[in-house]
């Protein structure tokens, strides 16, 4: 459990110092992404990028306990 907590701590560090680089690349202005701006006010809901995300990390997971 702790070396899955660590793996997990390291994902999330490098994918937030990576970030600008892959936001460069299109990650999180999928077209499924819905964002919605009104005046000062903005949502973004990334429906997309959730599900691209998620299907890497079940990929990779699954090649790691194979």
């Amino acid at each position: 459990m702790a070396r899955t907590l660590i793996a997990v701590g390291l994902a999330l560090v490098a994918a937030g110092l990576l970030w600008p680089w892959l936001s460069r690349l299109g990650v999180g202005r999928l077209p499924g992404d819905i964002v919605i701006r009104r005046g000062n006010f903005t949502f973004y809901a990334p429906l997309a990028t959730g599900l691209l995300v998620s299907l890497v990390l079940s990929l990779i997971l699954w090649l790691l306990r194979r």
